[in-house]
């Protein structure tokens, strides 16, 4: 069975539905309440234009935007994901995330939020203007990436809808299922349903600044939430009662070729699944997640969320300290709540799961962990954070994506002299028409695991060849952009289905041959973008890359032009900046598991990468 897949049989196999105490379901209630306050309360600083809507009108300190930015990316369909993975694969599954790939963040953090951030521009969209300039190309390649940035924000809200729905339906105990039209709406989706609504009222209504205000509160609740579970671990499990609960090599961080973990004396039907799971050529699986992951992260963000927050910084030397205070407040939190979820479900949860056999459900660890483990009060502020969790990157996602049709379609192509009122009214409803876009979409999805698979393999393997050679090669234009663009986002739809059964990051390097095939020809057959644009975006933004017929030109105009020299530096940054996030990564899993001679390794590790980092990344900032 998929991770992230439902099975009837799991509620009677375990006895897990909360039981909430009046005072829980206070708390809850109480949160949500605040949370539309809050939106609401900071909502007319919104009003203005759309600057001020959809970027806070670049008056958000960076270190406010870091902690937004941080909450967008601990979702709830997120930890329900890694804690079953963590389950599987145990310290291995530290690896699994580069799919994503996690560490991209850390380029943005280096480099591509500076470069991002010299634009000005408001979107990703509108960004493209810098680089190719006001001819035809740039026009087909500034549709194509609104088309990207709709499609993309719409699978992730489908994606939240699947899991916030899983989730809620377990913990709340009431029936909200009803029929409509002949057919049934489960309790699942009502709840999934309520919820959207409730965070879709505040965001529509503040947009950016809603958005982060919420989040703040959402990132102390999730904060909170972690630190408890953290504590039940440490307080009620000893590293010898896991020793019994896991099989050799469930503790080690590094892998072989071949992943090698025998659950058969423990818990057999995990040894099936691993037999049919995606990851069990690991050292193949780490590679091809390297390669995939050096080129996605060097394509930039994609234009969603963290994008947003990018350009939402007052300065670009803002926008590189947003970006590396992100990193360095999500991790240890986030993997405390995964690493305790997951130990306590393989210490005490065993017996429940024997009873499954083949159709093990790994989302039956929640509910259990706060059920059994938590008293009143707690229990609500647990369920308030993951609530949150939830809330934090929903919102994320619907205050970016009507960026680009408001800005990029509407005020571009339709009505570009309307009123700032109007442009804010537009907003509202175009957030509106995304969010129930998302959820007719999410009505049809089965598996968290099989949507996030596809995303951030197949859909982001598009995006990867255009998005890389914007920022290195002069010659690419916008025609490349768009060729490139449309072959991706063709062939993440149809290359996985002409291969079922195949791995999706498997696909990659096909639908990369693809994207690229569409940039090179969509290039080479057309003219160069005008001269000038290309300086004018070489000046402004100094990337490092193929640029030198670019760069002469300018050294020609300006003999005290310097270009970008620090490709060295950068690639010195990144290697730290990936090992100091990794640290992050593993040092709550061996506090928690309670290794601590690995922890003290980790810890050290953690602190030489942040003095090189301050010195050789931070330090350097000041020149911006």
């Amino acid at each position: 069975m998929p991770i992230g897949s439902s099975d009837s049989g799991s509620s009677k196999a375990c006895n897990c539905i909360v039981k909430l105490q009046p005072l829980d379901i206070s708390i809850v209630i109480g949160y949500l309440v605040l949370s539309v306050a809050i939106g609401f309360y900071i909502s007319k600083r919104a009003s203005g234009n759309l600057q001020a809507y959809f970027l806070g009108g670049n008056k958000i300190p960076w270190y406010i935007l870091g902690i937004s930015n941080a909450s967008g990316m601990f979702d709830i369909s997120g930890v329900m994901w890694t804690v079953a993975i963590c389950f599987v694969y145990g310290l291995k599954s530290a690896w699994i995330p580069w799919l994503w790939p996690v560490w991209n963040q850390v380029f943005i953090m280096v480099f591509l939020a500076i470069w991002l951030r010299r634009s000005g521009a408001m979107t990703g969209a509108e960004w493209l203007s810098t680089r190719f300039g006001n001819n035809s190309g740039k026009e087909l390649s500034h549709i194509v990436v609104v088309a990207f940035a709709v499609i993309s924000v719409i699978g992730f809200i489908a994606y939240g809808f699947e899991g916030i729905g899983k989730f809620a339906v377990t913990f709340f105990p009431y029936d909200l299922s009803f029929h409509i039209a002949n057919a049934e709406v489960s309790s699942e989706r009502t709840y999934a349903l309520i919820i959207i609504f409730i965070t879709t009222l505040y965001v529509v209504k503040g947009g950016m600044y809603s958005v982060v205000g919420t989040e703040l509160l959402q990132f102390l609740l999730m904060t909170i939430a972690s630190v408890v579970i953290g504590y039940v671990v440490l307080d009620r499990v000893s590293p010898g009662d896991l020793e019994g609960a896991v099989p050799d090599g469930w503790k080690d961080l590094w892998f072989d070729w071949k992943l090698d973990m025998d659950w058969s004396q423990i818990l057999p039907s995990v040894n099936r699944y691993i037999a049919n799971d995606d990851f069990n050529f690991f050292g193949l699986v780490v590679m091809l997640m390297v390669f995939k992951g050096i080129l996605a992260s060097l394509a930039g963000p994609v234009p969603s969320y963290d994008m947003q927050r990018i350009l939402a910084t007052k300065s670009p030397k803002e926008a590189a300290k947003m970006s590396g205070f992100t990193i360095a407040v999500l991790y240890i939190p986030r993997y405390m709540l995964i690493v305790g979820l997951t130990v306590l479900a393989l210490v005490y949860l065993r017996p429940q799961l024997l009873e499954m056999g083949e159709s093990i459900d790994f989302e039956i660890i929640l509910p259990y962990v706060i059920n059994n483990f938590l008293p009143a009060g707690a229990m609500g502020l647990i369920l308030a954070g993951l609530v949150a969790a939830f809330m934090s990157t929903f919102s994320a996602f619907v205050n970016a994506a009507p960026a680009y049709l408001v800005n990029d379609i509407y005020k571009k192509y339709i009505r570009p002299d309307a009123p700032p009122k109007r442009y804010i009214w537009m907003s509202y409803l175009a957030s509106f028409v995304i969010v129930v876009i998302g959820v007719f979409v999410g009505f049809f999805i089965d598996s968290i695991d099989s949507l996030t698979k596809w995303i951030v393999a197949s859909l982001y393997g598009g995006y990867t060849a255009s998005n890389v050679l914007k920022w290195i090669w002069w010659r690419f234009n916008g025609y490349g952009y768009f060729w490139g663009m449309l072959a991706g986002l063709v062939g993440s739809m149809t290359v996985p289905k002409l291969m079922p059964g195949v791995f999706d990051l498997y696909t990659f390097p096909i639908i990369l041959l693809v994207a690229l095939a569409g940039c090179l020809l969509g290039t080479l057959l057309t003219p160069p973008d005008d001269m000038e644009t290309l300086k004018n975006f070489y000046k402004k933004v100094r990337p490092w890359g193929f640029w030198k017929p670019v760069h002469d030109l300018v050294v020609e105009e300006n003999p005290s032009f310097i270009g970008n020299q620090q490709f060295g530096r950068d690639v010195f940054n990144v290697i730290i900046g990936m090992t100091w996030q990794m640290s992050m990564v593993i040092i709550p899993m061996y506090l928690v598991i309670g290794e601590y001679f690995s922890l003290a390794g980790s810890i050290l590790i953690l602190i030489i990468c942040s003095l090189l980092l301050k010195i050789f990344w931070w330090d350097t900032l000041e020149n911006e």
